[in-house]
């Protein structure tokens, strides 16, 4: 079999080869075929073809070796339903760091964190009046025209809107509820001088976040009622902070990355907030935790953990990555 000897349309091609590899029986890839329209000697010709290539040899043993992790993975997810941590996510107030560190970091476990941020002047600063009032006149980088892109967060080059900052919490403040418009730290906008003002009211969680905080430490989300980051996993472990309004969060553990149908390195085709059961069977299976982050709260998404978030109000927060561990964060290398 060959690109220019087969019948087979590349897309048809690339998915018999890719089934096949994956354990596809021959007799239920014939059957897709021929019920795409291929007759029923060519698609047992292509078939055959397939299985005597020595591409596919290759192919195939490189999905026996997928087929092994995916069941390591599995283990996993077993694992984590007989410890019951499959069904809600932890809250725990005023914990420790060595058990912060122990049971979650090293853990790799999420977790809502309370009572950490009762220091924090922000908490009863941060309104949007007095946003706009400190530090109004800076110029800020906001992604917006996202509705009319299914794909904003993966192609946010495509969104980079300058304006004063002060312009934009007036959006913000008049536009209702919407995702069409969203600061998020793709940018430089925590980092410029006129921010200082605000980043002075922010403290590091203590015991947790380097005390350092210098202003590349740190992030700001700020938006309206309505943005949603679509489900997607970092690379490295955050810390997210809800200084102002609720948001809504969904996590799944990394180890079911095989359940997420992963496009643009990171991102999941799969809408969180309502998925499609008949194109996503598979996402049915992940175990989703969820938990409202109020004021003052704050979250810890482990390296790697997929997760999906709302806002319900107008919302602010600011997010951490710098980790008080000897060799600093951990961080997994960008997929595919």
């Amino acid at each position: 079999m060959s690109k220019e000897n087969s019948r087979l349309t590349p897309e048809w091609q690339g998915w018999l080869v890719e089934n096949l590899a994956l354990g596809v029986s021959e007799e239920e890839a014939r059957q897709v075929l021929q019920g795409a329209g291929v007759s029923e000697d060519v698609a047992r010709e292509e078939v055959a073809g397939v299985l005597a290539h020595p591409y596919y040899q290759a192919a195939w043993r490189l999905g026996r070796r997928y087929s092994w992790m995916e069941s390591v993975m599995d283990v996993y997810s077993a694992l984590l339903r007989q410890a019951g941590q499959h069904q809600t996510l932890e809250r725990r107030e005023d914990l420790a760091p060595e058990e912060f560190f122990t049971r979650y970091y090293f853990g790799h476990r999420p977790v809502v964190l309370t009572g950490m941020m009762r220091d924090w002047p922000a908490l009863g600063r941060w309104s949007l009046k007095s946003l706009a009032e400190r530090a109004g006149e800076v110029e800020v980088e906001v992604m917006t025209g996202r509705n009319a892109n299914p794909d904003h967060s993966p192609q946010y080059e495509k969104h980079r809107t300058s304006m004063r900052f002060r312009d934009y919490l007036h959006m913000v403040e008049t536009g209702g509820e919407t995702n069409d418009y969203y600061m998020v730290p793709r940018n430089e906008n925590w980092t410029r001088d006129g921010f200082r003002p605000l980043r002075e009211d922010v403290r590091a969680p203590r015991g947790i976040i380097d005390a350092e905080l210098r202003p590349d430490m740190m992030t700001l989300l700020l938006g309206p009622a309505g943005t949603v980051t679509p489900l997607h996993h970092d690379n490295m472990n955050v810390l997210l902070a809800q200084v102002m309004g609720r948001k809504h969060v969904k996590l799944i553990p990394s180890f079911q990355r095989h359940l997420m149908y992963p496009r643009y390195g990171t991102f999941s085709e799969v809408d969180a907030e309502r998925p499609d059961p008949e194109r996503f069977p598979l996402y049915a299976e992940a175990d989703v935790v969820e938990a409202v982050l109020e004021p003052g709260e704050m979250v810890f998404i482990p390296v790697g953990w997929w997760h999906w978030v709302r806002a319900l109000d107008v919302s602010a927060s600011v997010t951490f990555h710098h980790f008080r561990v000897p060799k600093g964060n951990t961080y997994l290398p960008t997929p595919p």
